[in-house]
């Protein structure tokens, strides 16, 4: 399988161009290997002293390594950068690069359960081996559980009156694939905008199933110690809940968007942002590969601020 098969890149150009891998000596991280493809540009760009770190918890990215003296592939949650980093002897990046949400590869495997296109088991795990399936997780759930992550994640409207409903067909049959899911969904999503629904039901459930908020925030948090003054770090979100956690940290370096600012009007945050407003997908990127139309990317420099030096 080709990495263009299993992904394929999104604001590619763009978002290399973010890292400014400059005469591309020292450490950098690609946070979400996939398919390759950005790594794989970066690694290209690297000096005999560049070293690329491409992390990735779903087994079916081992396809893609990367044969190259200058690449090495970690198996884990991008969440848990700084553990495996120090592993490998790194204390300090170049930069970091995360292109979110899930590989092309994932929606088109039938049996991941990610696709509303394709029946198959309701999974969602980004690594099926560990954790709760999504089928698992409304199974164990209760009403009044379904209905928080329906709301905080997939901001569907009535979420109670959903939660309810889902509950309710799952205690008379198990929900245990895609299609299930979505003949209990049809009920009730809106003639006019089924697959909208059917999408923010199934994000909210995929959210929950790999807790993947906490995780980009933890990331966001390691990429402060990590990224040395000067560095970047670039992230393509792909949602409103990703974009923006990511866009009030890399303002204010927290998630409420509290700016601190010194007696002389100067903000104090462990990042700038290098542009103001999030760099999009072109019409002819979007034609080629419609994954990018709600891609989003955003990059800041860090900066010589330290919270724990205050």
């Amino acid at each position: 399988m080709s990495n263009t098969t299993y992904h394929v890149p999104v604001l590619l150009k763009a978002s290399v161009e973010a890292l400014n891998l400059g005469d591309g000596g020292g450490n950098w991280m690609d946070a979400t290997f996939g398919g390759g493809g950005h790594s794989r540009v970066i690694v290209s760009k690297l000096s005999k002293e560049g070293m690329l770190y491409g992390f990735d918890q779903d087994p079916d990215a081992l396809l893609n390594k990367i044969d190259d003296s200058r690449f090495t592939l970690v198996e884990a949650n991008f969440r848990y950068a700084k553990q495996f980093l120090g592993l490998h002897g790194v204390k300090e990046l170049s930069g970091v690069l995360a292109d979110l949400g899930v590989s092309s590869h994932q929606f088109d495997t039938a049996e991941r359960g990610f696709s509303l296109r394709m029946d198959g088991p309701l999974d969602m795990r980004m690594n099926p081996d560990t954790g709760l399936s999504a089928a698992e997780l409304i199974q164990e759930s209760t009403w009044e559980e379904l209905m928080v992550i329906l709301r905080k994640y997939g901001e569907v409207n009535r979420p109670d009156k959903l939660a309810r409903a889902i509950k309710a067909a799952s205690n008379d049959s198990p929900i245990n694939t895609t299609s299930d899911l979505i003949k209990v969904l049809s009920k009730s999503a809106p003639g006019d905008r089924e697959n909208k629904y059917y999408a923010q039901v199934f994000q909210a459930l995929r959210i929950e199933v790999n807790d993947e908020l906490a995780a980009l925030r933890e990331l966001l948090e390691a990429a402060t110690s990590l990224i040395k003054p000067g560095g970047r770090l670039a992230i393509i979100s792909y949602h409103s809940l990703e974009d923006r956690l990511v866009k009030h940290f890399m303002r204010s370096g927290n998630f409420e968007d509290k700016v601190e600012k010194d007696i002389k009007g100067m903000t104090l945050a462990p990042f700038k942002q290098v542009v103001r407003k999030a760099i999009v997908a072109t019409p002819e990127e979007v034609l080629k590969n419609p994954r990018a139309r709600s891609a989003r990317l955003r990059i800041a420099e860090r900066t010589t601020f330290n919270h724990s030096a205050k």
